[in-house]
């Protein structure tokens, strides 16, 4: 925007900071409250078929509508059949049975909680993914990023963060405009503002940069050609840049199936069509970045699970407990962690929902200490003490409890 020779020199002071690749944290948000039992089948549980007769995944089988297995107990929608290799690979952990301790059944305010990371508390200001940041001098003015038209709730707080819809689509149109803001910025005699306009012209400058490159995902990787696609497929562009990117988010919404949420097979219906761009993306992704996920981890969260049992629309309705993916980095993949509490009306929460054993910030807790190297959780979830380490990323990590 403020001359096109001038944009690779932006982006090596960026990366001149750095030294070697950075770890880097992508978070994906269902929006809606998927349906984890859908999503991760119990299929030994035999109440999970007696509560869902109209629109259970049927067992493991020889048909491509049926459950893929993972481990003699749980499997996955055969939508997401681009995640079994991955998962076979150690690549994949999977965490079951796992939320938020609040009771809410509000979409606002569940999501309002797993993005601030203090679950009960609507005072918190700031969202956990921004706290992860250190406070790190000489940082790329894109080392925080959201996927989508506004900043999202998880990545407020006092450490920059860029909201962008698009790579492609983020500049300034009016250049005289845009020089005449950044000398007003520059001139300011407010410290924050003048760093607010600073951190907010480099990131257009350093995006600038990258806007001009045709970018061609690596090792056949296909992106699907919706939201979450075209998200990871930037958040891919961003990290092979070296540009200084530490975190990422993006969502996808849709979940809220309270009716038909399968038809006539698993293969069909609005489940379907959301999960298979799920896992296609996901696995176009680690695709792409090959090697590189050796430093990217991916988690993915919804603000709560479906209930048990079906209704009388052949769909659910809003729950408690709900399954997490992992993916990349170190993760001690190929198995699902957390304990599981069954599904008979005895175990269920409030006899309905599957009940919540695993904390979501125990999940996302260990991505950040583990993964991230940040060691001040208690400044990234406030009020939380992790009281039963899942392992994720340790060899001597516990499986999830069964129970039949």
């Amino acid at each position: 925007m403020f001359g096109i020779g001038t944009s690779p020199v932006w982006l090596e002071r960026a990366v001149a900071g750095t030294t070697g690749r950075k770890k880097i944290l992508v978070a994906i948000f269902q929006r809606g409250a998927a349906d984890g039992l859908n999503i991760v089948v119990p299929h030994a549980e035999n109440a999970y078929y007696a509560g869902r007769p109209g629109i259970a995944i049927p067992k493991p089988g020889s048909s491509e509508n049926t459950t893929i297995d993972l481990d003699g107990f749980f499997g996955l929608n055969p939508n997401l059949k681009a995640l079994k290799p991955i998962f076979d690979e150690k690549k994949l952990a999977i965490v079951h049975a796992c939320g938020s301790p609040d009771p809410t059944r509000s979409h606002f305010d569940a999501q309002d909680y797993m993005e601030s990371g203090t679950p009960g508390l609507k005072a918190t200001r700031d969202g956990w993914l921004n706290r992860t940041l250190s406070k790190e001098a000489d940082r790329s003015p894109i080392r925080a990023v959201s996927l989508g038209p506004v900043l999202a709730r998880t990545l407020r707080g006092t450490n920059a963060a860029v909201a962008l819809n698009s790579v492609k689509d983020f500049q300034v149109r009016d250049k005289m405009a845009g020089e005449d803001y950044m000398s007003r910025y520059a001139a300011s005699l407010d410290t924050q503002m003048k760093g607010t306009g600073r951190d907010t012209f480099e990131a257009i400058r350093l995006l600038e940069a990258l806007r001009k490159v045709d970018y061609k995902p690596e090792n056949g990787a296909v992106y699907p050609n919706g939201r979450l696609g075209t998200s990871l497929k930037q958040i891919a562009q961003m990290i092979k840049a070296d540009a200084g990117l530490e975190v990422a988010f993006a969502d996808l919404g849709g979940w809220d199936h309270h009716v038909n949420e399968v038809g006539a097979t698993a293969l069909l219906g609005p489940l379907a069509n959301l999960l298979r761009e799920f896992g296609d993306s996901l696995a176009a992704f680690y695709q792409d970045l090959g090697t590189r996920m050796e430093d990217v981890v991916l988690v993915s969260m919804s603000e709560f699970g479906r209930t048990a049992r079906e209704n009388g629309n052949r769909g659910t309705d809003h729950g408690h407990a709900n399954v997490m993916f992992t993916m990349g980095g170190q993760l001690a993949g190929g198995k699902v962690y957390g304990r599981w509490p069954g599904l008979e009306r005895e175990q269920l929460y409030e006899g309905r929902d599957l009940d919540v054993t695993t904390d979501f910030r125990e999940v996302l807790g260990e991505v950040v200490t583990q993964h991230l190297g940040q060691q001040e959780l208690a400044r990234v979830f406030p009020g939380f003490s992790s009281k039963a380490p899942l392992g994720l990323f340790g060899a001597n990590a516990a499986t999830t409890t069964k129970k039949t």
